[in-house]
Parts: structure tokens; sequence; C-alpha cells
């Protein structure tokens, strides 16, 4: 790959609209984007979504499948439009205390979202609900209880990946103990190691021997682990922790670049930059085109200069291709075949169950 390919590579963008932007469509063609992120604002109906991900599919080369993601957790964390399966929170799972009936969900919903096209899903979170005063997690946590939630992210991410959905854990290496948004502000946590190694860590080591496809770093500043710098930003977190630590081998992706944790504090140039050299592998861009522009700019100035980071880079990009491949975006050839694999049967059979064992 030229430098531009290399690092478009890393970038995963959102956009406005119901169709592939023009601009978009031309930097998969030109293998200068790794993926796209899809919201509310991108998902209408079933056909929408069914000509949506086939028009990125076929723009892109086929040695290089994009990541066609979504947020499809359950509760208040939901993309994609009914039919489509709409799962309670993860705290209902938890409550309910059945880590086969977390698989079913996991792989009734993959087949979903599998037959549309998508093949990564931003799920589950692994944060342990330990703080009743967390304003962004709360009941997207299956528990506050640390084993609970390891095995339920564990059997989540298990029926998600048989299906051939990559399941993506979020948000390493803990974002259930904070009192504040980082879509707002930058929280801080305080704990030392130890606690850290009982509470917060272990669903992501569970995760990471179960060969979970992906992570999601947390824009959050550990004060224990790096005192300045952000999980995101810190390669003590990023690469001395979750590699050579807890032995991570899956695709590491930052959270959304444009949160304010992150722009109140740092240019978009800054923090591209500063995720990939820390130990980020894919960069999530939410919304704007420009900061997706100049993100780029960044890093092919940062890879054209740097042969450390131009190295840091095709490692990341490896990891990226190597998922992709495994797991490449196939949605059903046509409609018709499409609207039989939504609102099954069995799907009608498992949310009757949900809600009658729900306590």
């Amino acid at each position: 790959m030229n430098t531009a390919e290399l690092c478009g590579q890393l970038l995963v963008v959102g956009f406005d609209g119901a169709a592939v932007p023009s601009e978009i469509a031309e930097q998969l063609s030109r293998r200068e984007l790794g993926g796209v992120i899809l919201f509310k604002r991108n998902l209408q109906n079933l056909r929408q979504i069914h000509e949506l991900t086939s028009a990125i599919i076929d723009v892109s080369p086929d040695d290089m499948p994009p990541f066609i993601g979504t947020d499809q957790e359950g509760g208040r964390v939901l993309r994609l439009p009914e039919p489509c399966l709409r799962l309670p929170p993860m705290r209902v799972f938890g409550k309910i205390g059945d880590a086969a009936l977390v698989r079913q969900a996991a792989a009734v919903l993959g087949r979903e979202l599998s037959a549309l096209g998508i093949n990564l899903n931003f799920a589950p979170v692994l944060d342990v609900d330990s703080n009743p005063d967390n304003p962004i997690i709360g009941d997207r946590a299956f528990s506050s209880d640390t084993d609970s939630v390891a095995r339920f992210g564990r059997a989540f991410i298990e029926g998600l990946q048989e299906q051939g959905v990559l399941a993506c854990g979020k948000h390493f290496p803990g974002h259930g103990d904070t009192n504040k948004d980082s879509h707002l502000d930058l929280p801080r946590v305080k704990h030392d190691k130890a606690r850290l190694d009982s509470i917060e860590l272990p669903p992501f080591r569970t995760a990471s021997l179960r060969e979970v496809a992906a992570l999601m770093t947390a824009h959050v500043v550990y004060d224990e682990l790096d005192r300045e710098t952000p999980a995101t930003l810190s390669r003590r977190i990023c690469t001395n922790l979750l590699r050579s630590e807890i032995g991570f081998r899956g695709v590491l992706f930052s959270d959304d670049l444009e949160m304010r944790a992150l722009s109140d504090r740092f240019s978009i140039e800054q923090t591209a930059v500063g995720a990939v050299r820390a130990g980020c592998d894919a960069l999530l861009i939410c919304s704007s085109r420009e900061l997706a522009q100049r993100a780029h700019a960044a890093l092919v100035e940062r890879a054209d200069t740097d042969p450390d980071f131009r190295q840091r880079c095709e490692e990341a990009v490896n990891r990226g291709l190597i998922a992709r491949r495994k797991s490449p975006p196939r949605p059903v050839p046509t409609l018709a075949e499409l609207e039989p694999r939504i609102a099954t049967d069995e799907a009608r059979a498992l949310l009757a169950e949900i809600e009658s064992r729900t306590p």
C-alpha cells in the first residue's frame, strides 16, 4: 500500500443520510478507508439498509472487505429499526442469570446483522456497573458483579461471532466506575492496580482469552495506570497492559475521537496520531468528514516521516484486514431472501422467554 492507502485503512467513519456519500464511496474504492459505522440516521427500513450495505460492499475492493459496524447493544442503545430484533438492556440478562440465554440472544441478533450486511457490532459492554451515579453505563452493563459481567459478556461474544459477526467489547479498561459521561467531559478513575485487577479488568481478560474479535478503548484517565493520558492515547494501557499483560490479539478500536473528553483537550491531529501510537488499530470518527480528512492527513504526514510510526500503522492495518477477511460483510443476495430472516419465530419466542423470565 502507498501511505494514503495505509493510513486510510485505519479510519472507520460515520456519515449523514440513507445512501453512501460519493466521497465515502470514492475513498473506499481507492482503498483509503477501512469501513463505516452506521447510526439511526442511516438506517430506515430493511430495503434501504440492504441497499446501503450492498452499495458499500460493491465499491470496496474484493481483497479489502470493509468494516460495516453499528451499535446494536439492546435497551437504550439500538440503531436498527423494527422489525429487527430489539433486545432489552443487558442488565435484564444479568438479572435472569442464564448465560445460555445470552448466547442464544446474541446468535439471533448476529443472524439478523449478518443477513443485513453488517459484520461488526460494537457490543457487548464489558464495563462493571459499580457506580450508581454513572451517567452513561448503568443498565447497559450486565451486572455490578465482575464474574457475571465476564460470564455473560463471553456468552454474548460467542453468540455473535459464531454467526460471522465481529464482536467489539467496550470500554477498555473499564468505564463502569465513572461519574462523568466521556461524550461530554473527561472522567478520571483513581483506583489502584489491585482494585482494577479484581473489578474492572477481569471481563476484558475473559473476552481476550475467548478470542473476542475487537475491543474499544475508553476516553478515561486511570491515575494508577497513566496519570497524564486518557486510555485511548496511552501506550501504557493500550499496549503494555492490553497486549503484553492481558494478551489481547484482536483489533483495538478507539471510541469516537469526536467525543468531548478528547476533542476539548486535543486536536484531531493529536488524537489520531496519538491513538495509533498508543496501540489503537482502528479510529472511529463518527460524524465530521472534515475531521476525518484532517486525521488522515496527519497520519500520512507522520507515517511518511517516522519509520517507527509507519511500522505501527502497518501492524494495525494488518490486524484489521485479518478480521475483515475472516468475517466480511455478506448480506443475503435479495430483499426477498432477507425478510424471512428478520423477526423470525425464533426471535419472537426468544423475546417472549426473556419477558417471562425477567424478575
